[in-house]
């Protein structure tokens, strides 16, 4: 079974009297353990694709089938079931709780599923060992740098194991170092857990590590290749 199938999916926004169509007619399917990239430059609908895959948004037309959950079809509350139960987000912004710690910015999405404080803390152990953080887990993000931030981020999307984790721009406010050391973990994670990726981008720094491209022009599909690496 397909983890995402997307079906004449339509996506249309109100604009002035009339309205602007930032997706035409999308088809795309997308396995597990994928590691695939949605790119295209500024306003090709990218982002706009990511939000109704992690249903923060709602096709038009067409269909949005994720995790065998229609995506216009769910409440608000399934919606948000969705995301707490099968879904990890990294963006670019890492959006991590500044006055928290380190520790307490990855548990969050387990306090959400209300697991015991034992099942917790070794959950988040763990998810910090994937991303060399174990050391800086009484740490606050003000005192980390960029990368670092990233990484706990990265830890925060997929302590709960997560089925897919959507990234968008998860590289945008990194220098290539970091970028490279992030999407390395990110690639290990693919690999080790076969965790399902899907990026929404334009930074050549992410389209060199993917292995599935979707190129995305004026809101449809230009392009969708396999890539083979070595």
């Amino acid at each position: 079974m397909n983890l995402i199938d997307v079906k004449n999916l339509t996506k249309r926004f109100p604009m002035g009297k009339g309205e602007f169509t930032a997706l035409k007619n999308i088809n795309i399917t997308i396995g597990k353990g994928e590691f695939v990239g949605l790119i295209g430059p500024s306003g090709s609908g990218k982002t706009t694709l990511l939000n109704i895959l992690g249903s923060l948004d709602v096709p038009s037309d067409g269909e949005a089938i994720v995790l065998g959950n229609s995506i216009g079809a769910l409440s608000a509350k399934q919606s948000a079931m969705l995301r707490k139960e099968s879904l990890g987000f990294i963006f670019q912004s890492y959006n991590l709780l500044q006055v928290h710690t380190v520790y307490e910015n990855v548990e969050f999405p387990l306090l959400l599923l209300k697991l015991p404080a034992a099942e917790r803390k070794m959950m988040v152990m763990e998810a910090l060992a994937w991303v060399g953080l174990t050391d800086k887990a009484k740490s606050k993000p003000p005192q980390l740098s960029g990368g670092e931030c990233q990484r706990v981020a990265i830890a925060r999307a997929m302590v709960k194991r997560p089925s897919l984790v959507l990234a968008d721009e998860p590289t945008a406010n990194l220098d290539a170092a970091n970028s490279h050391n992030i999407l390395k973990t990110m690639e290990a994670l693919n690999r080790d857990l076969n965790t399902t990726f899907v990026f929404a981008t334009h930074d050549e720094k992410v389209i060199g590590y993917l292995r599935r491209k979707i190129f995305l022009l004026d809101g449809r599909i230009d392009k969708d290749e396999v890539v083979e690496h070595s």
